[in-house]
């Protein structure tokens, strides 16, 4: 096993999150190889070689054939080594057999991050200190340039979101191909959506609650305030508030409450703590 961090080994079990999920932050080269294949054991080191100098410009996703023949079988392998280029969700290039290290470098150039790269960490980092306008505005300049990059279309969309911008982050969505919407960062800002819809404008929380203090009952408000308190991270209470709309209020803008229970779950992801135990409250109250 490799020390390195651009150095995987992959089986069925993290290929989703690795090579499919991964590829949406960078480059993964997917090498399929066995212990018998003279050829594999000469590309393998150029190939390692080469994931260290690019210093994570590019991740290397072994894959022992033996082991993993489901994957290899799904992925079309016929002969080995075979190495597939992914980015972005999805396989783009790939080339069988040992090959000169000049036409590998041509290959990876090709697909390696890019002068929008630091377009799109500007944007990053404007969103993750709070300037969601500032992010809309750096992505849609990278992307007049680079109106490919499907990985910019997702970074954008989450910037309108925040932006509160709606309904251009639902066009961006829908301008994805559709092989990406099972991709979990596509789920995800889709849960996103449906609770941004929801709220309106962004500083709606201090009001909702206000709102709400006056009247408890009130569904609409319940809706609305669940939805802002889980975009803003206050996951227990949020969900709480959506329980309590779906107890009470079942016919409530056909049946929201179990809607946004829905989207939540897919929001947090099946592994949260409070997954189970929500859904479980939500069965019971549907039958």
């Amino acid at each position: 096993m490799s020390l390195s961090p651009f150095i995987v080994d992959v089986t069925e079990a993290d290929f989703q999150s690795v090579v499919i999920e991964g590829s949406h932050e960078h480059l993964v080269l997917v090498d399929f190889w066995a212990d018998w294949c003279q050829p594999c054991k000469m590309l393998l080191p150029l190939l390692s070689a080469l994931a260290e100098e690019y210093g994570g410009k590019f991740v290397l996703a072994k894959v022992n054939s033996d082991r993993e023949q489901g994957l290899a079988v799904e992925h079309g392998v016929r002969s080995i080594p075979t190495v597939i280029f992914y980015q972005d969700g999805r396989p783009v290039d790939q080339f069988m057999g040992m090959q000169p290290e000049s036409s590998i470098r041509a290959q990876l150039e090709k697909y390696l991050p890019g002068p929008e790269a630091q377009g799109r960490q500007a944007a990053q980092a404007a969103l993750a200190a709070g300037d969601a306008a500032q992010a809309v505005s750096l992505l849609e300049a990278v992307l007049e340039d680079h109106p490919d990059r499907q990985a910019l279309k997702i970074d954008l969309a989450k910037a309108l979101i925040q932006a509160g911008r709606a309904d251009e982050a639902e066009i961006a969505i829908k301008t994805l191909p559709m092989d990406l919407y099972e991709q979990a960062s596509v789920r995800l800002l889709e849960a996103q959506l449906h609770f941004a819809r929801a709220v309106g404008k962004p500083d709606a929380l201090p009001v909702l609650k206000k709102r709400l203090e006056s009247e408890p009952d009130d569904p609409e408000a319940l809706h609305r305030l669940g939805c802002a308190l889980i975009l803003e991270g206050e996951h227990q209470t949020g969900l709480d508030k959506l329980i309590q709309l779906m107890r009470q209020h079942r016919r409530y803008g056909d049946d929201a409450g179990h809607k946004a229970l829905l989207a939540a779950f897919e929001l947090l992801g099946a592994r949260h703590p409070l997954v189970n135990e929500y859904r479980r409250k939500m069965m019971a109250l549907m039958y």
